[in-house]
């Protein structure tokens, strides 16, 4: 767990080392704060943002695909994308799609099929 950034500023932990004199290893020893930690802040004080991660597949696609295919397996949409199939089922909880029993056939014949929701 990062240290907030009003710790880093508010603290001072810099002014104070060339205030008083004090040597890396006494500064973490002051604040509980690693040695290595200092070092970062001293090179980085505002936290590092992370680019977002774009996504695997269009959601449209997928959507346009279950309402062409709403008897397709989980595997068989992977294929058809490229992705897993892990893939496929995040992102259709994410969509709120969900399975749905055929319940007009029989127990041994029963297919899943896939629904939008409303």
């Amino acid at each position: 767990m990062g240290y907030p950034v009003e710790f880093r500023r508010k603290a001072k932990v810099f002014k104070l080392k060339e205030k008083k004199g004090l040597t890396y290893e006494e500064v973490s020893e002051l604040f509980g704060v690693s040695m290595r930690t200092l070092f970062r802040w001293n090179t980085r004080i505002e936290i590092k943002k992370k680019a977002p991660k774009p996504r695997a597949i269009n959601l449209e696609e997928l959507k346009n695909d279950v309402k062409n295919h709403p008897d397709s397996y989980q595997w068989e949409r992977a294929q058809r994308f490229g992705v897993s199939q892990h893939c496929i089922q995040h992102w259709l909880n994410f969509l709120g799609i969900s399975c749905k029993k055929n319940t007009r056939t029989s127990k041994s014949q029963r297919k899943y099929t896939y629904k939008l929701p409303e």
